[in-house]
């Protein structure tokens, strides 16, 4: 584990990161999510009701009044609770499930616990702790995921899979040797359901079976498209030159999100799939959900809203509803059985 002064740096690159995907561009620079790449030809005759359409769905065994997800942000800090706790009650209000950001902080620090239990303010919806995946080669094992999972009162876990984050950050942890049996040895060990995710390059088809054939309840393909975490460790590396500089060669790498989707579909069609990384409002969810996602997450697009007020936050979530209902309605898919069955989204290049 870390010693106090490491510690302390923890709480600091928190902080950063919440201020620099605030007040910086940070998105990547390559050719976005792969969303635009794709339209819904319209249906002008629907034969439904826009209040029949039916968004709901469920998740790890939890309903949920959208297929909608809090992505995994923060945590471990003041701001941090505070973003949480609000992101926390706007998901219970309006059925979203949510993740929360990386826990590695509750486990090394008593007083960044608080910044992680907002259960009492989400009490119904599906609730996910998160931790590095890399910690399981770092001295993390099933009791200190236990004790996440049981500090957090959530209903899963998800590991994160962050290799160029960690390579681009000063001090990072590059370990990732071996990582793949360490997480087969957690899913059989751990009572509650983990699932992994990357965190904005993308998971490809090859590495979604992998993972699943290892036991992981659920993949979230976090693509490129959206935040490109070298950029974000770019702007924090002032003493390191050549990490700084590197990083630029790194801004458009990735698997925009809808590949990833359509590969992790292909290759796991009875999968749970998370699609998230870039979208940029409830098209963008409709057009993940026909690609093949089960869920589609929002990270960094709500985190303004989040800082700003409660009102804000839930006027930004209840817009991506009336989205990706309109598009459902647009389309004539009354639910989203439909929705991921229609025919109606084409590839326009």
């Amino acid at each position: 584990m870390h010693n106090e002064r490491e510690l302390t740096d923890i709480e600091r690159r928190k902080n950063e990161h919440i201020d620099i995907c605030l007040n910086e561009n940070v998105a990547g620079t390559g050719s976005g999510t792969g969303l635009s790449r794709y339209r819904f030809r319209h249906n002008a005759l629907p034969e439904t009701s826009f209040e029949a359409i039916d968004t709901s769905a469920s998740f790890l065994g939890l309903p949920l009044k959208v297929p909608l997800l809090v992505s995994s942000m923060t945590g471990g800090t003041t701001e941090a609770n505070r973003i949480n706790r609000r992101l926390a009650e706007t998901a219970e209000k309006r059925g979203w499930a949510m993740a929360l950001g990386s826990g590695r902080a509750a486990l090394e620090r008593p007083e960044a616990v608080a910044s992680f239990q907002v259960r009492e303010a989400a009490p119904t919806v599906p609730l996910l702790a998160n931790l590095g995946a890399v910690q399981l080669n770092y001295g993390c094992g099933a009791d200190e995921c236990r004790r996440l999972l049981d500090v957090t009162g959530a209903d899963a876990l998800v590991l994160h899979l962050n290799g160029l984050q960690e390579v681009f950050q000063p001090g990072g942890d590059t370990d990732f040797g071996g990582l793949l049996r360490r997480i087969e040895r957690l899913c059989r060990e751990a009572e509650k359901p983990v699932g992994v995710k990357e965190v904005g390059w993308g998971l490809d088809g090859e590495t979604v079976g992998r993972l699943l054939d290892a036991g992981v309840a659920f993949v979230d393909v976090a693509g490129a498209g959206g935040t490109s975490w070298s950029q974000v460790e770019k702007r924090r590396a002032h003493a390191d030159a050549v990490r700084r500089q590197a990083a630029e060669a790194f801004a458009d790498w990735g698997i925009p999100t809808a590949e990833s989707i359509v590969e992790a579909r292909r290759a796991a069609p009875e999968a749970c799939i998370i699609g998230s990384g870039g979208l940029a409002g409830g098209l963008d969810a409709a057009k993940a959900l026909a690609l093949g996602a089960d869920l589609a997450g929002f990270g960094r697009s709500l985190l303004a809203s989040a800082v700003d007020s409660l009102e804000k936050l839930d006027q930004t979530l209840a817009v991506v509803e009336f989205e990706l209902r309109a598009a459902m309605f647009g389309i004539g898919a009354q639910d989203l059985q439909a929705l991921k069955a229609t025919s109606r989204l084409v590839r326009v290049e």
